[in-house]
């Protein structure tokens, strides 16, 4: 909303702020610029006077306080109380909430209809405090202003006539430049957007009829505000251009990478486009090193487990293997884990597909299929490197699976990772590969498997009563849930409306002792060695789960999501 410069002008002049000399300079300033500026404006570039010092005046003319937002975060509670609609129509921000008062943060207090309107549209009481325009920009930015605010001025730049086309050709490489802000600004905006959620990746995909934005956030999708679909074939060949692939090439597979800054942060972006019915679907992987956690109590073992990754960790050799579906945590584990065991003694090379994270003082080894670097031949490379510890990506094949058994029984601790549903299974699945019992009961000394439970948001959390479906489902007795508290999130701009904000991890750990490993060379089917582990102590996926929606980290129905295809 803007201000009337000339009652600020009067304000400026009766104050004794600027001398007839700066008021002379400031209007010749005025009469040389080619856009028509106001004088305020002019006494502002020109730095006769400052923008704060205007809302300092104007304050005081109007007996309201002036605050300091820079920096300032806003608490969660009060950003709901205020729409974000209201806020960018109205340039005001909310910075505090007492009961039934709503305070809000403007530039110019001369419009005081502002606070009127929002006291009548929120049914609640709204005091004024006075603020700099670029303050509340600030705040507006981080809180409410998103992609779609970003559509509506990209719509409005390329004119009404948009609306009703059908089809626009694609930018091409040449001529994608700093001038083509709009669609510039709008792939920057749902990477921004993307990122500041917290979202792991970002799906873009085209439909018959309209063009699909999703965000994965927490291990979910959402699906979000998104473009229209005339604008599909822009956004793709703008995203081609950042990942540096060939949008002239519309039939096959593409991967790429992209890096950009977010404020601060420099992130990249691993980028996949692959031909569908109605266009390219694009997927961009968002690699945030900051993000990654390398702190293996943080990773959400509890103390009995705690003291078997302990002991795992400190083993000298043998096989460590970590298994679960794609997403459910395990790179994460494996560089918590070489993070912990890496000192300068030790030598630790791993060989990845791909490298999405760079450790320090660990050598890291990129498969590339194209050059026939597999991660057979680069296992049996590394080995010649005299490493003490290796770390594998991901056991694929009977080739690798063997040559990393050896290197096991050669005195090497070798981590990896394996696909399937829990611990005892890998020992299967090795088996089935081709692997022989005695090897496998030879040089596997313990697995891992876990999940991605989400978090109760800190900001919304209640208790709550299970309901009969859930206990039902869980196998909870009413004394079970009588006992215990259990908590869930209401739904607040924080999470997103979701109730959840983060993950932990639950885990399975399966050692194998004599018993289980007397199975193995016997052969014995998953089950039976599933039972005779969970006798020895091993806390199952469904286990670690409610001790953590007992403990109020998590919900009942994240339990049931989570693990219900993992209990018989």
């Amino acid at each position: 909303m803007a201000r009337d410069n000339n009652y600020v002008l009067e304000l400026i002049k009766q104050a004794g702020m600027v001398s007839p000399e700066q008021l002379e300079s400031a209007q010749q300033f005025v009469d040389e610029f080619p856009s028509k500026i106001s004088l305020v404006d002019a006494l502002i570039s020109k730095k006769v006077i400052t923008e704060a010092e205007i809302v300092q005046l104007l304050a005081m003319e109007y007996g309201l306080e002036v605050v300091d937002l820079h920096n300032y975060v806003v608490p969660p509670e009060v950003v709901d109380a205020l729409p974000g609609d209201l806020a960018v129509s109205y340039n005001v921000v909310p910075v505090a909430k007492h009961d039934d008062l709503l305070t809000v943060a403007m530039s110019d207090p001369a419009a005081m209809d502002v606070i009127d309107a929002l006291r009548y549209r929120l049914g609640c009481d709204v005091e004024a405090v006075v603020a700099t325009q670029d303050q509340i920009d600030q705040i507006l930015d981080a809180n409410y202003r998103t992609t779609a605010s970003a559509m509506e001025g990209l719509l409005g730049q390329l004119g009404e006539e948009a609306g009703m086309m059908e089809k626009v050709d694609s930018i091409e490489a040449d001529e994608m430049t700093d001038d083509d802000a709009p669609i510039i600004k709008l792939v920057s905006g749902l990477i921004i957007d993307a990122y500041r959620f917290g979202a792991s990746d970002i799906h873009m995909e085209p439909m018959e009829k309209h063009y699909r934005v999703r965000y994965r956030i927490d291990g979910v999708l959402r699906e979000v505000d998104a473009p229209p679909k005339f604008l599909q074939a822009n956004l793709t060949s703008r995203l081609k251009i950042m990942a540096r692939l060939d949008i002239t090439e519309k039939r096959i597979p593409q991967d790429g990478r992209i890096k950009m800054s977010v404020g601060p942060k420099d992130i990249d972006l691993r980028v996949s486009s692959i031909p569908t019915t109605h266009g390219e679907s694009i997927v961009m992987r968002i690699l945030d090193k900051s993000s990654i956690q390398l702190d293996v109590p943080k990773l959400g073992f509890y103390a009995d487990d705690m003291v078997l990754v302990n002991r795992i960790l400190s083993m000298p050799d043998g096989i460590f293997l970590v298994t679960g579906p794609t997403g459910s945590g395990k790179t994460t584990s494996l560089y918590a884990f070489l993070n912990t065991i890496n000192t300068v003694s030790r030598k630790i090379i791993t060989v990845e597909d791909p490298v999405e994270y760079q450790l320090p003082g660990i050598n890291q080894v990129q498969v590339d299929r194209y050059v026939n670097m597999t991660f057979a031949a680069a296992l049996r490379a590394i080995l010649r490197q005299a490493p003490n510890i290796v770390m594998i990506g991901e056991i694929r094949d009977v080739e690798t699976a063997e040559i990393a058994i050896n290197a096991a029984l050669t005195g090497h601790l070798v981590f990896s990772t394996l696909h399937t549903n829990d611990a005892p299974g890998a020992i299967t699945r090795l088996v089935d590969m081709g692997v022989k019992a005695f090897l496998v009961a030879s040089a596997v000394r313990a697995i891992m498997a876990q999940r991605l439970l989400r978090r109760v948001c800190k900001h919304c959390a209640q208790d709550y009563v299970p309901n009969e479906v859930e206990k039902h489902l869980l196998g909870l007795s009413d004394e079970y849930v009588a006992t215990h508290t259990f908590k869930k999130g209401k739904g607040c701009s924080s999470c997103g409306k979701t109730g959840y904000k983060g993950r932990i991890g639950i885990y399975e750990i399966c050692m194998l002792d004599n018993d289980i490993t007397e199975l193995v060379y016997r052969n014995e089917p998953t089950q039976v060695i599933r039972e005779a582990a969970r006798r020895n102590g091993m806390h199952s996926l469904r286990d670690d789960a409610l001790r953590k929606a007992e403990a109020g980290i998590s919900t009942l129905e994240e339990v049931i999501r989570v693990t219900m295809m993992d209990e018989d």
